[in-house]
């Protein structure tokens, strides 16, 4: 949600959101539909877990998210400039969890006091999404770990996603959603060295998020997640004007899920 439309954007255009409303954003798409309308479709489809991600402050776009939640409830996940203050209002308006990022790091450090305020006084652990998008530093050496970043992906923190950070935060949150940044809304296929981390290393539910632009990106994220890891499509998705057709995704999802039961 972006100046209170649905919108999919390019990776490159996120630090030149503003904090005011009407901010210059790229995209790669601008829905002519309202929020709800993609609620209704997912609702219908039976696609729990979608995300209302809000990209930047505006009264508008806040009024659209609640709108996309309030036609799908419990259905949805809702992100962007949520704190410990406004996530039960969220929660009221029927998103099934709260995502959050930026406000649980400061200045390239977890706030230990901040994950705790939300986990045990504001929605409660099973109600949270801790946001662990994350790339590898500038460098040689392409085994080096992922780190995860935070501010619209441009700051790096000191929190190294490995099976240790993994485990430990398992125990503040319901599940985690990881973008891959460097491939995210890029449509250059994913990252699957961060997908096979994932799968082998996250103790709880994990979605991965970042570069799918086919069926094939679909069985690559199965296959390296070792049939652990959900995956979300943006960009090459149909109704966000890709090429990728919604309803062959809608059904691979449900092949997939009938073979996890």
């Amino acid at each position: 949600m972006e100046a209170a439309e649905v919108k999919i954007t390019k990776r490159t255009s996120l630090p030149f959101i503003s904090n005011s409303a009407g901010a210059s954003l790229k995209t790669n798409f601008v829905a002519t539909q309202p929020s709800s309308w993609f609620a209704e479709l997912f609702a219908k489809d039976q696609l729990q877990g979608g995300h209302v991600i809000m990209l930047g402050p505006s009264p508008a776009n806040e009024r659209a998210a609640k709108e996309a939640l309030r036609a799908f409830p419990g259905g949805l996940q809702v992100g962007g400039g949520i704190t410990a203050d406004n996530a039960p209002a969220f929660l009221d308006a029927g998103a099934s969890h709260v995502i959050v990022t930026s406000y649980v790091f400061r200045e390239g450090r977890l706030d230990q006091d901040r994950l705790d305020k939300l986990q045990v006084k504001a929605v409660g652990r099973e109600r949270l999404v801790l946001d662990l998008s994350c790339r590898r530093r500038p460098g040689p050496t392409p085994a080096d770990p992922y780190y995860v970043v935070t501010d619209r992906w441009q700051r790096f923190s000191d929190l190294a996603v490995t099976r240790a950070t993994l485990e430990a935060l398992a125990g503040s949150c319901d599940e985690f959603l990881v973008h891959g940044v460097d491939v995210e809304g890029m449509q250059l296929g994913i990252d699957e060295d961060l997908v096979a981390l994932l799968g082998r290393d996250a103790p709880i539910p994990t979605t991965y998020a970042g570069g799918v632009r086919s069926m094939e990106d679909l069985d690559r994220v199965a296959r390296a997640g070792r049939g652990r890891v959900h995956v979300t499509v943006g960009s090459a998705l149909s109704i966000f004007g890709g090429a990728l057709p919604y309803d062959d995704v809608v059904a691979w999802h449900m092949r997939n899920l009938s073979l996890s039961k």
